[in-house]
């Protein structure tokens, strides 16, 4: 549901690095409920094995937006480490990017304490997801931290004075509400207002721009072509779950929905169970869309094309399995590196918030 940016040399795509001072910060994270499914994978953290190779990178586990729906507090822990492990199994290499858990740094909730006074409720009204899940949920189900849990997610990139966010179409609107906050709370408490203060002036905030996925990273169900691949789905089939073990993968591709036109192709808007399978082998394979895999394909039946998709995403997701079993056999090699991330993560976080608190006219302490 969330994903959501942090200095070091920034190089852009395909440049060397240069100096200290240029790289260019991201932060992102993925929610610890129900299960990490072949969806927050494609469209985020594989994405974030490159961007750990370009850019100073903090990932986190974002606990505290977990939170805003009923959940089973039993679980929360449980779910939190796995969705860690995952990360370091998929490849996210901590000597390159700091991992870390969202409520280990305590400058995420203060610092949305001090953003909401400043962020007028009309804002929020007009979040979309907020409608929708209230709307699911019934009001006596629902917290206040459903509607404000905005500018939680603003608090998550603002701390790290984030130069660029990794951002889906579901979290665009999110981002938004995060610029324009940056942006009025520079205007109201930066500047010279600040300076007077004793601060350095100018902005508190920088403000952080879209990094958009790659082509082909919008996972759809497998159920419903047109629905987004999602862990809120009622039916476990709907999803390819990460940790799925083969027997199951091959069952929930044998029932997957597809149709009745003959051949394969992309693209076709009246077809969008073939378009998504297809993008999840190209995606799985590593192959090249137009040149290999349409070619591949166009001529193929779905029993053909179902054994050849099962056959990649077991091949592409069993070694990510096996590491993970690795990593969460050894707990003290997972605290170790939560650790080491959370502490480096609040280093710039304290920073961040010491200079919102003097801005805002606080006692410093």
């Amino acid at each position: 549901m969330l994903l959501q940016c942090l200095g070091f040399a920034a190089c852009q795509p395909g440049e060397f690095f240069k100096s200290f001072e240029d790289v260019k910060r991201i932060v992102s994270g993925v929610q610890p409920t129900g299960t990490i499914h072949l969806g927050n994978y494609l469209g985020a953290i594989k994405n974030w094995i490159p961007l750990q190779n370009i850019y100073d990178t903090f990932f986190f586990i974002v606990d505290l937006h977990a939170i805003t729906l009923p959940y089973e507090t039993q679980q929360l822990s449980k779910a939190t480490r796995e969705t860690a492990a995952i990360y370091l199994a998929c490849g996210v290499d901590t000597s390159k990017a700091s991992v870390f858990v969202q409520s280990h740094v305590r400058a995420h909730a203060e610092l949305m304490w001090l953003l909401s006074s400043a962020t007028p409720v009309g804002w929020l009204n007009k979040m979309i997801q907020f409608k929708e899940k209230s709307r699911k949920a019934g009001d006596e189900n629902v917290g206040v931290a459903l509607l404000t849990y905005p500018v939680l997610m603003a608090s998550d990139i603002l701390l790290y004075q984030s130069d660029f966010v990794p951002v889906g179409e579901d979290q665009k609107q999110h981002l938004e509400l995060t610029r324009e906050l940056a942006e009025r709370v520079n205007y109201l408490f930066g500047g010279r207002k600040w300076k007077k203060l004793g601060g350095r002036g100018g902005t508190i905030f920088k403000v952080p721009e879209p990094l958009i996925p790659p082509e082909g990273a919008r996972v759809m169900s497998l159920t419903d072509g047109r629905s987004k691949m999602s862990k809120s789905d009622s039916s476990d089939h709907s999803r390819i779950n990460l940790l799925d073990p083969k027997d199951v993968i091959a069952n929930k591709i044998k029932r997957c929905k597809t149709d009745s036109a003959s051949g394969l192709e992309f693209d076709n808007p009246e077809r969008p169970e073939c378009n998504n399978l297809l993008t999840i082998y190209q995606l799985m394979s590593g192959r090249t869309k137009e040149i290999e895999v349409a070619q591949e394909c166009q001529d193929m039946n779905w029993g053909v094309f179902k054994s050849i998709l099962t056959d990649a995403l077991i091949d592409h997701l069993h070694p990510i399995q096996v590491r993970y079993e690795e990593i969460m056999s050894d707990s003290a090699y997972l605290d170790r590196l939560l650790a080491e991330g959370a502490t480096k993560a609040a280093d710039i976080a304290d920073a961040t918030l010491n200079n919102v608190y003097q801005a805002m006219g606080f006692l410093r302490r």
